[in-house]
């Protein structure tokens, strides 16, 4: 078991495990097409599989397989992977505060399970965290049911790329699925207009600087959007104080 008993028995788990169930489909068709272009880009079965179980991360997976393929120094595929896993450290930051009651081993196993749907999932659900020991297991049970549905279905669709990878041509495109599911996901979440303000400046930042490289695009999207936001939530304040 990755988690302790009382999550899997706790009714967070299994509504958890319903609400994301819709999105495995996309998740599964994005984690298919990676296991066929690992294989397609050189990697052997046994390194496509370590990957998919030690990287366990799409996108920076997709971004270090053409460097690979390309025979590309070690020092450059691990920069690109770390820069495109940056956001991973705004969501730690802001998960801190759900998970920091919890051993480090169990913190641990749920910063390597958390992916982007899982943590959109979650903090959708649960905006704020608290302090009473009931609410922290509710929300660490659902933590536990979005990232197990997430995780499952990436690994399993993973592997059946992997062993499937010439029969499965990329033509098919269904990588493309994961990101109509993410665009989904965001469309749901767009509900104030400081949401809205904040996903427009960090879609307009990263198609303008969509040809930095190592994908660094995304990282400077993520914070433009950030410091943007805070600033005009931090201006819409003061003004209402003002006029207080």
């Amino acid at each position: 078991m990755f988690f302790k008993a009382e999550n899997y028995r706790h009714p967070a788990f299994m509504e958890a495990v319903r609400d994301l169930a819709p999105q495995a489909p996309g998740v599964a068709a994005w984690g298919l097409m990676t296991g066929v272009a690992m294989v397609n880009s050189g990697l052997s079965v046994v390194e496509s599989i370590a990957m998919t179980l030690f990287v366990y991360a799409g996108s920076s997976q997709l971004a270090a397989l053409p460097l690979i393929a390309a025979g590309a120094p070690a020092w450059i595929i691990l920069a690109t992977g770390f820069c495109v896993n940056l956001r991973f450290m705004v969501f730690s930051l802001h998960l801190r505060q759900y998970l920091m009651h919890l051993p480090r081993l169990e913190r641990m196993l749920h910063g390597y399970l958390t992916a982007d749907l899982s943590y959109v999932m979650f903090t959708r659900r649960f905006p704020n965290p608290s302090e009473a020991p009931e609410d922290q297991l509710t929300q660490a049970a659902s933590l536990a049911g979005n990232t197990l549905v997430v995780w499952g279905s990436w690994i399993v669709a993973s592997f059946f790329g992997i062993f499937l990878a010439k029969a499965i041509p990329t033509s098919w495109g269904l990588g493309f699925a994961g990101t109509l599911c993410l665009v989904g996901i965001l469309c749901s979440l767009a509900s104030t207009r400081m949401r809205i303000f904040a996903a427009g400046v960090a879609a307009v930042t990263a198609i303008a600087a969509y040809h930095l490289p190592l994908k660094l695009n995304i990282v400077i999207a993520i914070g433009v959007a950030v410091v943007l936001s805070m600033s005009l939530e931090r201006f819409q304040k003061m003004r209402e104080r003002q006029t207080a």
